[in-house]
């Protein structure tokens, strides 16, 4: 198991140090070799573990940012991008001084020990560039590194977590250490290099100036997604693999998603964590004698998740139609946004949904990372005697969680007599497009689809662009853009989405109105009040594309489109 944690993560190290994510830091570690990796104008020699330097310090500072960077910024009550924050102000200070050498002395000297590392007779700042580009560094966040910041940021670190840190990061740092010494080797060939090293140092310190202010206006993250992603298909292929691993660690290895038999998949783990217990006498948690000997399904879902919303009715009608012969479903209710967390609010999305089987709110995703589950909806059935015997992930297959339903209850209880199945084959398939957008985030932590390049947190103003891809969203006129949420700035605000799908959903809070018309069409309005909610928008028969244009009143909150 460890020595499998150990290749995946180094694996997917390695595909991470050759995408394009490595873009930010690759002109720094080229230039910075370019830099220190010649002789100076006096002739003296060189760090030969300059680059060593470099990468070492980078994937130190990153790899234990990473693992315990949010737990300690919770204990110190500090905002969780400080560490970034530092990294891009040190890194901008570490350019100013390659460009004033006293600025460098005055920096280094703490640093004295690892500078003087390898018999060179002049010291080299190296060590120190790589613990600041480990902090400002942000990578893909592929499965691996998904996995580990996850753990960190709940404080769940084990030998797993470590294992999986530390080889992501000796696998990403090869191809980093190939790039600093092809800088070093280039500087050690090229005349031009050594006979101008002055002028090398101030480009060098130019780039990493220049790094800093792209970081602040997060300009890699736009040249990244503007590029193809020529280790996408590397990447899924780490994500499988990390997936199987955890499985067979908890004995999951037979379980396979949307599988149309039952398998033996290891002891399911107890609910843990639970903030409250909706839909129960009193609101107290299922006892011991409520849970035994029952067959138990878990479905893990969040109230403003579209993809749950359409999942949860059927689950009700199979527990209305079960429960009195020995089905017990709980819905684990681990929240997508933080208003999810607050347990009136998933009392009301609850009773919105029609849902009257019991409710676990897992507001701190501690049953959520004990079951290792990853998907939104998520459902687990386990037989009578506490085993793992089918897992399903996503929408549908409803006949097929029934089929299997019926046979651990007859399991359980041969006499059983049950009525006839409520679902046919044809409930197998959810009822939606493949053709469709995928979830649109509005809020700037992850608003990936946004036509103007970079969503920033604060109050801006904005127009429609001239021309709008397909699958985006643009604003128009003053907003006020939070992390999970978007707000206009006292005054009506515009929004602009290119869509496809059958039907469209908006998330939205608050008090007010939000007008639309999809392709210039028929103008509706629809009033909001209260907590965020979806709200349908179109709803077409067949699969179809379109652009909505929406006005927003001021008193109202976006945040997140879904399609159907």
């Amino acid at each position: 198991m460890l020595i499998s944690l150990v290749l995946i993560g180094f694996f997917g190290g390695l595909i991470t140090g050759i995408s394009p994510c490595i873009l930010p830091v690759l002109p720094v570690i080229l230039l910075s070799g370019g830099a220190q990796g010649a002789k100076d104008e006096g002739g003296k020699a060189p760090s030969r573990l300059h680059p060593y330097l470099v990468v070492g310090g980078l994937v130190l500072s990153f790899t234990t940012f990473t693992l315990i960077g949010s737990t300690l910024l919770n204990l110190l009550g500090l905002p969780q991008d400080t560490l970034r924050w530092a990294g891009v102000v040190l890194l901008a200070l570490i350019g100013v001084a390659m460009i004033i050498p006293k600025v460098m002395e005055i920096i280094e000297r703490p640093f004295a020990h690892f500078q003087s590392l390898g018999g060179g007779k002049r010291p080299t700042n190296g060590f120190l560039l790589g613990l600041v580009l480990g902090t400002a560094y942000v990578p893909c966040a592929g499965p691996v590194l998904a996995a580990v910041s996850v753990a960190g940021s709940t404080g769940r670190i084990g030998a797993d977590t470590v294992a999986l840190a530390v080889s992501f990061g000796l696998g990403t740092a090869l191809p980093l250490l190939f790039f600093a010494l092809a800088g070093r080797g280039i500087t050690e060939r090229l005349k031009a290099f050594r006979t101008r090293q002055k002028g090398v140092r101030i480009a060098a310190g130019a780039m990493m100036i220049f790094l800093a202010v792209a970081l602040v206006t997060d300009l890699p993250a736009v040249v990244q997604r503007s590029l193809p992603d020529y280790t996408a298909s590397f990447q899924a292929k780490t994500d499988k693999a990390l997936n199987s691993t955890r499985q067979v660690a908890q004995g999951r290895g037979g379980c396979v998603d949307g599988a149309d038999h039952l398998a033996n998949c290891g002891t399911v783990p107890e609910l843990t964590g639970i903030r409250a217990w909706l839909n129960t006498p009193g609101e107290q948690a299922l006892t011991a004698a409520d849970r035994e000997g029952k067959v138990h399904l878990y479905d893990f879902w969040a109230y403003s998740c579209i993809n749950c919303q359409r999942s949860i009715p059927g689950i009700e009608r199979l527990y209305e139609t079960y429960k009195d012969f020995g089905l017990q479903v709980v819905g684990i209710h681990s929240p997508e946004y933080a208003f999810e967390k607050e347990v009136d609010n998933v009392r009301q999305g609850a009773r919105k949904l029609g849902i009257t089987y019991p409710v676990a709110v897992d507001s701190d995703l501690a049953t959520w990372t004990a079951f290792d589950n990853h998907y939104w909806p998520a459902h687990y059935l386990v037989d009578a005697t506490g085993q793992l015997r089918h897992v399903k992930f996503g929408e549908g297959g409803e006949e097929t969680t029934e089929r299997l339903v019926r046979e651990l209850l007859r399991q359980a209880n041969p006499s059983v007599q049950l009525p006839e199945p409520i679902f046919t084959a044809a409930d197998n398939t959810p009822d939606v497009s493949t053709a469709r957008s995928p979830e649109t985030y509005l809020g700037s932590d992850r608003a990936r689809y946004f036509a103007g390049g970079a969503l920033k947190p604060g109050a801006a103003s904005f127009a429609f662009p001239a021309e709008q891809k397909d699958g985006t969203f643009s604003l128009d006129g003053s907003w006020v853009v939070e992390g999970q949420k978007i707000t206009p700035d006292g005054a009506p605000g515009g929004l602009r989405l290119s869509w496809k799908g059958a039907h469209v959903y908006l998330v939205a809070s608050g008090e007010g109105s939000i007008t639309w018309r999809n392709d210039g069409g028929e103008e509706k309005t629809i009033r909001i009040s209260g907590t965020p909610n979806a709200n349908e928008l179109v709803s077409m028969a067949e699969p179809s594309s379109g652009r909505l244009e929406l006005t927003v009143d001021p008193g109202v909150s976006l945040y997140s489109f879904t399609f159907g």
